[in-house]
């Protein structure tokens, strides 16, 4: 078995200047080309059931899909919860088998955020997992807008909390096709790692350009991009393209089959990405 928890992977990435990706996943798919992929390039990979997922499947059974790929996975895997926004749906991740949850208080008042965070850090690292926050708050194309995480406030919420890694705003938004953002506000960034030693992690990354992910995955201390929107589409390619072969099959296995490969190799190119030099 291969399952690692967030801390596992995301340390060794700061020493050895690289960064993980955390993939978002919507079902079984996905994820096992997202494994798929990780094992070819020879790179741990972050699994995450978000908001979205876990409307569609149970904790329990994200869990137990997680765990079962980690198993005869031949690199790191980490299951983890992104976007837990209580303390009951985090403990329900770590009693369904995952090595890692995200809280997130970004919403909150500072000090309600660091005391709720610190809490479930507490309680996650009582049972052997890893923790995540978010300090400023990320917003949505298309929707709510973000509010830039300040330096100060981030340095106290790391040392607060005890977290594992912490989730900026600097310039990131959820939902955003590949690469079409207008980048990531650098000096905020640097301004940030210059107070505290936490690993960063970037929401939103399919919205980064792609240079300025390879080049902050190898000279900062984001440690881990979110990755979701530009996967998706690719699977939604792959999937009109299936049924457009024939518009007359029927059986899901049979299509959903074809889209394993389109993903695999879209999923390669952007952990190509984060690799190191």
């Amino acid at each position: 078995m291969t399952l690692a928890t967030l801390s596992e992977v995301l340390q060794p990435a700061l020493r050895g200047g690289y960064a993980v990706a955390g993939l978002v996943t919507l079902g079984w798919e996905d994820m096992r080309a997202y494994v798929a992929a990780a094992e070819a390039e020879g790179v741990p990979v972050i699994l995450q059931a978000g908001p979205s997922c876990r409307k569609h499947t149970p904790l329990p059974v994200l869990g137990a899909m997680f765990r079962h790929l980690a198993e005869s996975a031949s690199v790191p895997v980490v299951a983890h919860l992104d976007h837990g926004y209580t303390e009951a749906e985090c403990r329900e991740a770590i009693a369904s088998g995952f090595t890692s949850v995200m809280f997130d208080g970004s919403r909150l008042p500072l000090s309600e955020n660091i005391a709720r965070t610190a809490e479930i850090a507490a309680m996650a690292h009582a049972a052997g997992v890893s923790c995540e926050g978010e300090i400023g708050f990320v917003g949505y194309a298309g929707g709510e807008g973000s509010a830039g995480t300040d330096p100060e406030e981030a340095a106290h919420f790391a040392r607060e909390t005890g977290i594992d890694a912490m989730a900026i705003s600097v310039g990131n938004t959820h939902l955003q096709a590949g690469g079409s953002g207008g980048g990531l506000d650098e000096a905020r960034i640097r301004a940030i790692e210059a107070l505290t030693e936490a690993p960063l992690v970037i929401h939103g990354g399919s919205g980064v350009p792609h240079a300025q992910r390879r080049a902050l995955a190898r000279g900062s201390r984001i440690a881990k991009f979110n990755i979701g929107t530009e996967l998706r589409m690719e699977f939604g390619r792959a999937l009109r393209a299936a049924v457009a072969r024939d518009p007359d099959r029927f059986d899901r296995v049979a299509i959903l089959s074809e889209i394993h490969d389109p993903l695999v190799m879209a999923t390669r190119g952007v952990l190509r990405g984060f690799k190191g030099e």
